[in-house]
């Protein structure tokens, strides 16, 4: 069986970006000249993945609106002859098959997967974060996928754990199953580096048999009174194989808190065409006085 949809919550509130993420969703956060959750839905894309359900909540509609056409915008820029960016904003609505979901049940990131369950039907479906994105060579998501659909089990995506990362991360109980691959046993949230079952760590991508739907809507509040992906993603290994994939060549952007945002941000600007040596000048400039 193949995995033809995605789910990626964006429905938090952006706490730590307060007060901008009043107005502005985390997720629409620019880097360079994309907001963050585009390279996610593009990584989507390139892996083969054209059904993308966006889980969002009432303050979200921003990422709504900028995955939609914009007819007025369009006509102005097609009576101005700009046909670059004309082409280049009806990609953005083309690029997939975009349905929005709105978050229903309880403080947690399991919530927004158990919201988008209409819309996923019963097949076997992608969860990524919306402002969190690889840049890897195969996707991340494709490096999942393919190991999904030789063994038809449920995949996790790892990486190595190093220094703090074993007190910030879920860490993968694991067992040998093939090279790179291993057999998942369960998920220990930040059990700091005397505790960690392993040096492997979760990160962010799932692919998920449906059997996890019957998990989620049983499963009670954990750590700080929410429900976790992770607790649900446990108990699915006690049900049926789930696998852990060590992914290759992928570096993590995760823009959900200032100071990795900033870093994603400077990271895209250095490597940006038209300004990245103007910035690579400034920032010296800068270092140096």
């Amino acid at each position: 069986m193949k995995v033809t949809k995605a789910v990626i919550p964006a429905a938090g509130i952006g706490s730590r970006f307060l007060p901008w993420s009043k107005a502005i969703p985390k997720e629409m956060l620019p880097v360079a000249d994309k907001p963050a959750i585009q390279y996610v839905v593009e990584e989507c894309v390139q892996s083969g993945i054209k059904d993308i359900i966006i889980v969002t909540s009432w303050h979200k509609r921003a990422i709504e609106d900028y995955f939609d056409y914009l007819p007025e915008l369009e006509w102005r820029l097609k009576k101005q002859g700009k046909k670059d960016k004309l082409k280049q904003i009806r990609e953005v609505a083309e690029m997939a098959n975009f349905i929005f979901v709105r978050q229903k049940g309880p403080y947690g990131n399991a919530t927004p997967v158990l919201s988008s369950r209409r819309a996923v039907g019963d097949e076997p479906f992608a969860v990524l974060w919306g402002d969190q994105f690889f840049v890897a060579k195969p996707p991340r998501l494709l490096q999942c996928l393919k190991v999904f659909e030789k063994y038809q089990s449920s995949v996790v995506s790892g990486i190595k754990a190093q220094g703090e990362e074993f007190y910030k991360r879920g860490i993968c109980d694991i067992e040998d199953f093939k090279p790179g691959i291993f057999k998942l046993k369960g998920i220990i949230e930040k059990p700091g580096p005397q505790k960690a079952p392993s040096d492997l760590a979760a990160y962010g991508t799932y692919v998920l048999t449906p059997a996890i739907f019957p998990i989620l809507e049983k499963l009670k509040p954990g750590r700080d009174g929410e429900i976790w992906l992770v607790d649900a993603i446990t108990k699915l290994c006690h049900k049926e194989q789930v696998l852990a994939v060590e992914l290759k060549n992928a570096h993590l952007y995760d823009v959900g808190n200032k100071l990795n945002y900033h870093k994603t941000v400077i990271d895209f600007m250095l490597k940006d065409k038209e300004i990245g040596s103007k910035m690579r000048k400034y920032l010296k400039s800068k270092l140096c006085s």
